[in-house]
């Protein structure tokens, strides 16, 4: 779906069928998907510029350009990334974009984002553990509920980061809409089989945890760092409806 409100191709019918559901309920939620894409750009570009030559990407989706890895290699050609995802259909599609990069220099992990142990295994196939990596988790969690080991997950991960690493994340709340709005999102997500778990800004700062934030903090995605990018077309006057946020491991 993420894929189809972004405006691309690689995506199927029963994704377009919620995507179409969601849209009529909300027509501004692919200028949304937008504006949490951007904020993935800024984020990179930032974690990059200072100095970070590794990115974890778990939860990639479909591959839709311009991808981490190019943003990343924009900066630092010599930047290393892994990318993670548990749909089967994403593997087609990661060949294509590994294509023409640098040899080791991208890699992509088949795995559940819970199954954190695969996940690290493979991808210090690729990155030094050993020294600062960049952990993106964009728009994923909410799809995981607290029952199904989130914020287990998440520190599992934190604390195979070295110091001076980064955790990179977006997550949809209900913070910013009316609750029957957030309800509605929310029962249209469950009615197609999938969990959708809009948290909370205090939630959501749970995962961060013994982690330093970054300025500014937890902010809407659209107010974090914007000199690092463009608006996205259509944004104004528009709520992303996403909390985004970076911060470091000491």
């Amino acid at each position: 779906m993420y894929d189809w409100f972004l405006g691309g191709k690689d995506n199927y019918p029963v994704d377009e069928e919620l995507g179409r559901q969601l849209v009529s309920f909300a027509p501004v939620i692919p200028v949304m998907a937008r504006m949490n894409r951007a904020f993935v750009h800024r984020a990179t570009r930032w974690a990059a510029g200072r100095g970070v030559r590794q990115f974890l990407d778990i939860g990639t989706g479909i591959p839709t350009g311009p991808n981490l890895h190019q943003v990343a290699q924009e900066v630092a050609p010599e930047a290393r990334v892994v990318y993670c995802d548990n749909d089967p259909i994403v593997p087609a599609h990661a060949g294509a974009l590994l294509r023409g990069t640098p040899e080791r220099s991208v890699d992509y992990v088949q795995a559940d984002a819970r199954d954190t142990d695969a996940i690290l295994e493979r991808a210090r196939g690729t990155l030094d553990f050993d020294r600062p990596v960049a952990l993106s988790l964009i728009a994923l969690l909410h799809f995981i509920g607290d029952e199904d080991g989130a914020y287990e997950l998440v520190e599992r991960l934190k604390k195979e980061l070295a110091p001076g690493s980064c955790l990179i994340m977006s997550h949809l709340t209900p913070d910013f809409h009316p609750e029957e709005a957030s309800r509605k999102v929310v029962d249209l997500y469950r009615a197609g089989g999938l969990t959708m778990d809009m948290r909370s800004r205090d939630r959501f700062a749970r995962f961060f945890d013994g982690l330093e934030p970054v300025a500014p903090g937890i902010v809407a995605a659209e107010d974090w760092h914007p000199e690092l990018g463009e608006p996205v077309p259509g944004q104004e006057g528009v709520l992303s409806g996403t909390y985004a946020a970076v911060v470091r491991k000491g």
